[in-house]
């Protein structure tokens, strides 16, 4: 087997191990950056919605005390005014969600489905857990969601929501008294859940690798063919010169030209030792004849 091929095979063999460990840990490391940025995106919805609550709570709904003498106003409670408001975020982008997930809400659309009753569970469950990051198929495809549990701590909760006697009486004639009562202070009732899909970052983190891939595969490449060109012009090619001049002169062509190297790298030195063992030669041949 030729130098040259024993090269290029310990090269593509190296080539394609540290291809294979470079795509293995950039994928790694670019999902970790997508998820990240997913869980970014969700944090930063679900302080949206937690903004809204706040503000609807402290300058809204105190506007509206009077008139929800007479009429109830659901733009006056903060859970309303989260939904609609990342609700209207939804026209643009339809995958990203918000729900006020509640187990006994007073609007039937806050309804905990099964999976968001099993994360209410979970922080009734503990006390300690206040947010909770998971993921999910949905019909868009792979979404996480963040999840943050909704306790009492308000007393003036409980105005609307511990018996149909003591709620406003337009918001029992709206709603009815058969939701959205009985609850109690530090009672854990709901889940805000926050959901992302996972699905575009992920495609961005394919793209980028793939990009980088080929960026690698092309210094590789380019490596390769310098170091193709430098083997045979430094080392291949003189050596393929002296072999045939060694051929020339063992078989009795003692005029036969000299080798010429102007390096002073290894083939030089071989070049040098060449032309010594050949002068020795000739000189002894010159003796046995005398």
């Amino acid at each position: 087997m030729k130098l040259l091929l024993k090269f290029n095979l310990m090269f593509v063999l190296v080539f394609a191990a540290g291809l294979a460990a470079t795509a293995w840990i950039a994928r790694d490391l670019l999902r970790a950056n997508a998820e990240a940025e997913v869980v970014g995106n969700a944090r930063l919805l679900m302080e949206k919605a937690i903004a809204s609550r706040s503000f609807t709570a402290n300058q809204i709904a105190p506007l509206l005390q009077a008139q929800m003498q007479d009429t109830f106003l659901p733009q006056s409670v903060p859970a309303f005014v989260a939904t609609e408001v990342l609700g209207e975020l939804r026209k643009t982008y339809p995958e990203f969600s918000y729900k006020e997930a509640t187990l006994n809400p007073t609007n039937p659309r806050d309804r905990a489905l099964e999976w968001e009753a099993d994360l209410i569970e979970q922080f009734r469950n503990s006390t300690a857990l206040n947010e909770y990051v998971g993921q999910r198929d949905t019909p868009v495809g792979r979404s996480l969601f963040i999840a943050r549990p909704i306790r009492i701590t308000n007393p003036a909760c409980l105005r609307c929501h511990s018996t149909p006697d003591a709620a406003p009486a337009p918001m029992v004639a709206k709603y009815g008294n058969g939701n959205g009562f009985g609850w109690n202070m530090n009672e854990v009732v709901g889940a805000q859940v926050v959901s992302v899909p996972m699905d575009v970052p992920f495609a961005r983190a394919e793209k980028a690798l793939g990009v980088f891939m080929s960026l690698i595969v092309a210094v590789f490449v380019t490596i390769g063919v310098v170091l193709n060109v430098l083997l045979w012009t430094l080392v291949i090619r003189p050596v393929t010169r002296l072999s045939a001049l060694a051929d020339r002169v063992s078989l009795g062509e003692l005029d036969a030209p000299e080798f010429q190297a102007r390096s002073r790298d290894e083939i030089g030195v071989l070049a040098d030792s060449f032309g010594r063992m050949r002068k020795s030669l000739v000189q002894a041949m010159k003796m046995l004849e005398g």
